[in-house]
């Protein structure tokens, strides 16, 4: 009898161990924050925003807006007087670019609407209400190695006392959920990789050994196309169509680099964008290729 117990109470516990949260795939916390507060999300109709936001008679009013079922945590950290918002913003966006995912939505400042409507409305977090031009959100998601598909939105904001904050949701969708953005054809786009280029005749690229190893990656599989998107910016009294030479010149430059890493040039698509197309996002300015892979 005494046996049995044992191994029923031992058959308990594995089966609980092997179960685990459903959430058991982390989003790492980025090193310069403290945890402040740590919440479980689990609702059949979460409310994820997709577009900026506003607030008419108390009512959240937003032009694309998914309820969605999840599981998961919300997690408000503090950034360390060492570093910023925009330093862990980007580690954010870097983990998820790591893992493929697709950016549903991003803003930053008053794009984003009113601070006040996402701290105590959308996030029911008083402490991330701080300027509107300070701020910045976005949402991505992701299929882990558990085979779900992983939402994940970052908000950050500075206070008017300079203090700096960050908010992670990482949410595992329900089954049927359908998020505006998400299809089966995005899962085939991974990127984009942001690499800034100086130079005119000869030019240089900022990215590292990593960026090389993650998009020599993305590219192995057969069939898959690597898409240079090129964007340059306007100076003094230079023409439109001088910058779209040089942004198209940079491309190819880097597309003669790639070749070198065993990326084949029938692989690669150049599209010349240069001055013409402006994003809000601070980490995508200035003279830049942004490269994503489509494949097959």
């Amino acid at each position: 009898m005494g046996n049995k117990r044992i191994n029923l109470a031992a058959l308990l516990l594995a089966s609980l161990l092997l179960a685990g949260p459903v959430w058991a795939e982390v989003m790492p916390r980025f090193p310069l924050s403290v945890l402040q507060t740590e919440v479980e999300i689990r609702s059949p109709a979460h409310r994820v925003l997709l577009s900026p936001v506003r607030e008419i008679n108390d009512e959240i009013r937003s032009n694309v807006i998914a309820r969605v079922p999840v599981e998961g945590t919300g997690q408000l950290f503090e950034v360390i007087s060492d570093s910023g918002r925009k330093e862990a913003r980007e580690f954010y966006l870097r983990t998820l670019q790591s893992r493929n995912a697709t950016i549903l939505y991003q803003c930053a400042g008053v794009a984003c609407g009113r601070s006040n409507v996402w701290a105590n409305q959308v996030f029911n977090q008083s402490t991330l209400y701080g300027r509107d031009a300070d701020q910045d959100y976005l949402a991505a998601a992701y299929i882990g190695e558990d085979s779900r598909t992983w939402l994940t939105l970052v908000y950050t904001v500075t206070r008017g006392n300079q203090r700096e904050y960050v908010w992670v949701e990482h949410l595992a969708l329900g089954e049927g959920a359908v998020v505006p953005g998400l299809d089966g054809g995005q899962h085939r786009i991974v990127g984009p990789l942001v690499i800034s280029w100086t130079g005119g005749v000869t030019y240089r690229f900022d990215w590292t050994a990593n960026d090389r190893r993650r998009l020599n990656d993305w590219a192995a599989e057969d069939g898959s196309k690597v898409v240079l998107a090129s964007y340059s910016v306007l100076e003094g009294d230079e023409s439109l169509t001088d910058a779209m030479d040089r942004a198209r010149a940079a491309a190819e430059s880097l597309a003669a680099v790639l070749g070198k890493t065993g990326i084949r040039r029938e692989q690669i698509e150049i599209i010349t964008i240069g001055p013409a197309v402006k994003l809000a996002d601070p980490g995508r300015q200035g003279n830049r290729v942004e490269i994503v892979v489509v494949r097959r």
